[in-house]
């Protein structure tokens, strides 16, 4: 066994001593994951899974835009998103959590930002609002770059636009992906060119890039961000060890930053990303199944945990 192997079990170990299983709790044979198409949540998303899969549950993912996820969250046919934005997406989701059909489970990264953004040279030029935008139009060529459409984000710059907002009436957004935003902020990063898009923390744009959020006196994006797990009320109301575990869950920022660094921008595999991490993070881990039982509902979750991770090697 290597010295990496002993580190990994004299960390599960010593958690596994102080934890404590949730007896006599409904175990969820399967735990329906979907996540946006954003590698920060796709990354996210598959730390939960690979981790509950070591625990003995089955576990799939969907991909889908935000609003079909809860709809899909509402119909029972999906149990958990851990990519929630507030408050962004508080409108989207606030009549769900009112009517008890969803649960907010956890913040689990606050922190976060979600809004529009420039490069440093757009910045340095004296840009620092969103109220600087319409000065400077022909610059920017009357466009907002936004990712998927159906995006909250889009949403929220086409309402400024159809509203007038800092004078944009006369701007479009375009909508595209997030490569194909992203492309589209590093061609422009010449000095030349100049590109308002949609940003966000955490993601690697703001390791490799230098960007800039611009002020929104008028609030059109809100408060301070974070990210929310949210589930079916039935769901957690099933499946409340799962449930335990959501809630334990909250990612450091700079740990989604590595994460999204290494699987897009280093495009290292998903699995491996999020295996190599679980595997290196024993401690992390031991916090998040902390209380926490197996999918057997008797045996404490880090023994477990522990016992799959030997078994792989």
């Amino acid at each position: 066994m290597t010295k990496h192997h002993d580190t990994l079990r004299t960390g599960l170990l010593a958690a596994a001593l102080g934890a404590v299983a949730l007896p006599g709790l409904a175990q969820a044979e399967e735990v329906r994951f979907a996540t946006p198409p954003w590698p920060g949540a796709t990354v996210k998303t598959e730390v939960a899974s690979q981790l509950l899969e070591r625990l003995g549950y089955a576990t799939s993912v969907k991909e889908a835009s935000t609003a079909i996820i809860l709809e899909g969250l509402v119909g029972g046919d999906i149990d958990v998103d851990m990519a929630l934005w507030r408050p962004s997406q508080g409108g989207m989701l606030d009549p769900r959590l009112e009517s008890g059909e969803l649960v907010e489970v956890v913040h689990n990264i606050q922190g976060a930002r979600f809004k529009l953004a420039v490069p440093g040279h757009v910045w340095d030029a004296g840009v620092r609002s969103m109220a600087d935008l319409a000065e400077h139009a022909d610059r920017f060529d009357h466009s907002l770059y936004g990712i998927e459409p159906g995006n909250v984000g889009n949403e929220i710059m086409q309402d400024a636009i159809d509203d007038d907002a800092y004078g944009l009436s006369d701007w479009r957004v375009v909508a595209s992906s997030v490569t194909g935003m992203l492309s589209q902020l590093e061609a422009n990063m010449d000095g030349e060119r100049w590109t308002a898009f949609l940003g966000w923390e955490p993601h690697w744009m703001n390791v490799v890039y230098d960007v800039h959020y611009l002020e929104d006196p008028e609030g059109l994006w809100g408060d301070a961000s974070s990210v929310s797990t949210v589930a079916s009320a039935a769901f957690v109301e099933r499946a409340p060890n799962v449930a335990a575990f959501l809630e334990q869950m909250v990612v450091p920022i700079e740990v989604q930053n590595a994460w999204v660094h290494a699987f897009s921008r280093e495009e290292r595999p998903l699995e491996a990303v999020a295996g190599d991490w679980l595997d290196a993070n024993p401690e992390r881990v031991g916090e998040w199944l902390e209380g926490v039982s197996a999918a057997d509902g008797a045996t404490p979750a880090l023994e477990a945990y522990m016992d799959a991770y030997l078994a792989d090697r």
